[in-house]
Order: C-alpha cells, then structure tokens, then sequence
C-alpha cells in the first residue's frame, strides 16, 4: 500500500506543537500596512492556533511529518 504524502502547500504554512496543536502565521502583514492601526500591527504578530475543526484536516495533510 502506498504510504501518504505530505501536502507542500501545508508543510509551508502550517507547524505542530509538541503538544499536537496547529500554529499559523496571521494573514494580512506582508503589505499595505501602512494604512493599519498600530494596535492592529501589533495584534497581528507572532503565530496564532487554528481551530481544531481545520486542525484535523492539516494534521492530515501533513500525513505526520511537522516541520
């Protein structure tokens, strides 16, 4: 039987915790931020969970390998 592959599309986007949780880059930051608040600049920082129902699918899509 053929093993699964790991979607590359996820693999650059998404990483796993330790603990099994989805972490992702917050959209919205790459440009035209100029415009933007600077609470929301600040807000949209760092990497933020994914709910657990999209968890499922890109643990998944990562077929077990997390990067």
């Amino acid at each position: 039987m053929p093993k699964q592959k790991t979607h590359k599309g996820t693999k650059k986007r998404f990483r796993l915790t330790a603990k099994g949780k989805v972490r992702h880059r917050q959209s919205g930051t790459s440009h035209l931020a100029a415009r933007m608040s600077h609470k929301r600049k600040r807000n949209l920082r760092g990497t933020a969970s994914v709910e657990e129902l999209e968890a499922k699918r890109i643990r998944r899509a990562l077929a077990g390998n997390s990067y």
